[in-house]
């Protein structure tokens, strides 16, 4: 059998207002908003390059520890690719995201910096050429 990627999970006290932001910063699309059986809203997104970004509430009787925006074991950051770093860290700050790293010019590699986004969120930002 062949393997595919098929989606990220993200975990929010406020799904829609999370997919709203994504949706904002980097275009993703809202493709479905549902309440589930298991207590929680569940809000599927798409980014514009077709990766389904699944981003639900806690269900009934779940508790959640906080999210970390810091380098940490186990899912640790999603990548987005940008254009300009300077005009999007400004734009992106605008929106509530915190600057935890960077900009680092990598040797013979990109441009990055990460940011905090909703719900702690650790999200790398990639400028490929500049």
């Amino acid at each position: 059998m062949g393997y595919e990627f098929n989606h990220v999970h993200l975990k929010a006290p406020e799904p829609m207002k999370t997919a709203e932001w994504y949706a904002a910063a980097f275009d993703f699309e809202i493709v479905s908003d549902r309440e589930r059986p298991q207590g929680d809203r569940f809000v599927v997104t798409r980014t514009p390059d077709g990766v389904t970004v699944n981003i639900s509430s806690a269900r009934t009787g779940e508790v959640l520890d906080e999210g970390s925006a810091d380098v940490h074991w186990g899912l640790e950051h999603i990548g987005i690719t940008i254009e300009d770093m300077e005009a999007e860290l400004e734009r992106l700050a605008e929106m509530g995201a915190v600057l935890k790293e960077g900009p680092i010019d990598v040797p013979d590699g990109p441009r990055i910096a990460f940011i905090a986004g909703p719900d702690d969120t650790r999200i790398e930002l990639l400028q490929l050429s500049y």
